[in-house]
């Protein structure tokens, strides 16, 4: 039995769910999302929201059950509240800079960084060592968030790189003379 599956995903205010089929489509005030579902799980609308239940008793029905409640959640979360990821640069010259809607970053290579925002995903930068990015699905602003990380890991010694915000940084100690 799945212990995420078994939970109705819970109606929000301002949010309408809709299932036509195998579509579930869900509609907010920040936008509109939907998901095609898979042959082996049905959903439908109870009384507590939607319910999902598996098709069959095998064991990727039981997987997919799970997995298919906490995408329909994390669209109706995403709906009406958002999602947002917050890095942090750490080092000296390093900083980032939007450029119209794309970030500019300088992290020590002899060219500037341009990363293009995927569509959907806002980026912000409050200060030059701090970006922010939102959107309402979280496996995009999850992807954006670790590209950006990716052109700059932490590095052991100094700490210097793109991290997530409240990352910890594995230190190690340098050469003793």
């Amino acid at each position: 039995m799945s212990r995420t599956g078994k939970q109705p995903v819970a109606s929000v205010s301002g949010v309408t769910v809709t299932i036509d089929g195998r579509t579930v489509s869900v509609k907010g005030p920040k936008g509109e999302m939907s998901i095609v579902l898979m042959d082996v799980v049905n959903a439908e609308n109870g009384a507590d929201g939607v319910v999902v239940t598996p098709a069959n008793d095998t064991r990727f029905a039981r997987a997919a059950w799970g997995t298919t409640r906490a995408l329909i959640q994390n669209m109706v979360t995403g709906v009406s509240v958002g999602f947002e990821k917050k890095l942090a640069i750490q080092g000296v010259g390093y900083r980032a800079a939007l450029q119209g809607k794309d970030l500019k970053l300088s992290l020590g290579f002899s060219h500037e960084v341009i990363y293009e925002a995927p569509k959907g995903i806002t980026l912000t930068v409050p200060m030059p060592t701090e970006i922010i990015i939102t959107g309402i699905d979280k496996q995009a602003v999850g992807q954006a968030a670790a590209e950006i990380c990716a052109w700059r890991k932490p590095e052991p010694y100094k700490g210097k790189g793109v991290c997530y915000a409240g990352e910890f940084v594995f230190r190690k100690e340098g050469k003793k003379k």
